[in-house]
């Protein structure tokens, strides 16, 4: 994160302008409806900013820049044509730790001005530090679009009404789903859209008085297999909503900071060789937090059923009485495959797929190695880098071909995605120079990876070749 993004108070607050033409007219507009006291320094001032002055609603306080100016100012802008005025304001800026803004000039600037949709008292500010202006701008109009009108007052009503909120509920958590059941209320999203005031005041003396005892309740949510994107909606409406997160080590950073920033985040992971969480202690921390009144969701990599003994959390939550909820993710069979451009079913290679996992311990007694190896299908194994050379010796054992193809995928749909292939007699030597986490897919689907290729490093082949197809076309 190059910038700390914060809002400040400028209510009666000296800020120095240095520039009186157009730019420094914008910058001087933003300014006054943040109230700050705004003075400028400039040789001539455009005609907008010489009627603020003669309104006294701007200073003109000098027509010439000296270092002494920036002394008194809480922050300060350059905004002129003149490099090397803008350099000086800068300096003497930095040499009295004011915060500057040279315009347009982002390696001078202790600060910038992000772009701002205005719900006021409601603000949102989006930034790319200076990188992609344009991008930002297209943002800002998608999200101008989605953000309704009204929630600006929804929010000076929701001020008005805090104390009130505060007495009947004296529990962070009873107070939160009382906003949340009134921000969501259609009666009051339609009567604020309406500024039908005093009905909205009425529906909140309503909803205020109603008895609705808090309720805990537990959901479990697939992560998938590590793309913040393939996370669903509903599971993203789900972690937004909780209390508290109990997360395993298969979910990616980039889905944790989706997390609402004041949730508890525990982590229960279980990783081979390193320290585990018991399944035991996850389910009565499941149970505490349940009874506690909180919405706590078990954030799982992948989809909680396949592979991540949900079904024994649930069976835990049933017999205590907790209500549950299920969200499905996306397994990386599904999605680590898809990344690597390895179809798990298709007509001329294979036409079933199954889902192992290597924790199993292939002895022969709980896997039906016979049906593992027979031919015309995908065979996806979990967590089976440990036990790969016991996996491609029984297979071969019981009839796979040793020139099977082969394809061990770690950290897949990450960026960092790397995917190694060969054949089933080299699967043992792969998996020993595979990164974890890791899935391994055994079939003739494998064949099509390096034609189907199209994430990460290793589709730039694929995407040369389309480029190349493309100038040919054109």
């Amino acid at each position: 994160m190059n910038y700390l993004p914060i809002f400040v108070d400028l209510k009666n607050r000296p800020v120095l302008v240095v520039g009186g033409g157009h730019v420094a007219l914008r910058k001087i507009e933003a300014l006054l409806k943040a109230q700050a006291k705004v003075k400028v320094v400039a040789e001539k001032l455009h005609s907008s900013v010489q009627a603020l002055v003669d309104e006294q609603k701007v200073e003109w306080l000098a027509t010439h820049f000296k270092d002494e100016q920036v002394n008194q100012a809480y922050l300060v802008i350059a905004a002129t044509d003149d490099n090397a005025l803008n350099q000086q304001v800068f300096n003497a800026a930095e040499a009295q730790q004011r915060l500057a803004n040279v315009v347009d000039d982002q390696p001078r600037c202790s600060y910038i001005f992000p772009s701002i949709i205005d719900r006021s008292p409601v603000q949102i500010a989006i930034s790319s530090g200076g990188a992609a202006p344009v991008l930002i701008r297209l943002l800002r109009e998608k999200l101008e679009a989605l953000i309704p009108q009204n929630i600006g007052l929804m929010a000076t009503l929701a001020t008005q009404w805090r104390n009130a909120v505060k007495a009947k509920f004296p529990q962070l958590t009873q107070r939160r789903r009382f906003w949340e059941k009134l921000f969501t209320h259609q009666g009051f999203q339609r009567l604020t859209e309406t500024h039908q005031i005093e009905q909205a005041e009425a529906l909140f003396q309503q909803e205020l008085k109603a008895d609705n005892p808090i309720i805990g309740e537990v959901s479990l949510v697939g992560a998938g297999p590590g793309d913040a994107g393939l996370l669903t909606l509903k599971g993203l409406q789900t972690i937004q909503q909780a209390d508290v997160v109990l997360y395993d080590a298969l979910v990616s950073d980039p889905i944790l900071e989706l997390v609402r920033r004041d949730a508890d985040k525990i982590f229960v992971g279980k990783r081979a060789g390193k320290h585990s969480v018991k399944q035991e202690e996850t389910n009565q921390l499941l149970v505490k937090y349940a009874k506690q009144g909180k919405r706590v969701v078990r954030l799982k990599g992948g989809d909680p059923f396949v592979f991540g003994r949900g079904g024994e959390e649930l069976e835990v939550l049933k017999s205590e009485h907790i209500p549950f909820t299920v969200v499905p993710g996306i397994t990386a069979a599904l999605g680590a495959t898809a990344y690597a451009g390895i179809p798990l079913i298709h007509r001329d290679y294979a036409q079933t797929a199954m889902f192992i996992t290597g924790h199993l311990k292939p002895d022969g007694d709980k896997l039906k190695w016979e049906t593992l190896a027979q031919g015309n299908q995908t065979l996806v194994v979990y967590m089976g880098t440990i036990k790969a050379h016991e996996l491609a010796s029984e297979l071969q054992k019981h009839g796979k071909p040793s020139d099977t193809p082969v394809a061990i995928i770690s950290h897949g749909t990450l960026p960092n995605q790397k995917v190694q292939t060969g054949v089933l007699s080299e699967l043992a030597t792969l998996a020993e120079n595979a990164e974890t986490p890791a899935l391994i897919v055994i079939g003739e689907v494998v064949k099509l990876q390096s034609e189907l290729a199209w994430f990460g490093t290793q589709a730039q082949q694929f995407i040369s070749t389309q480029e190349t197809l493309w100038k040919q076309a054109a």
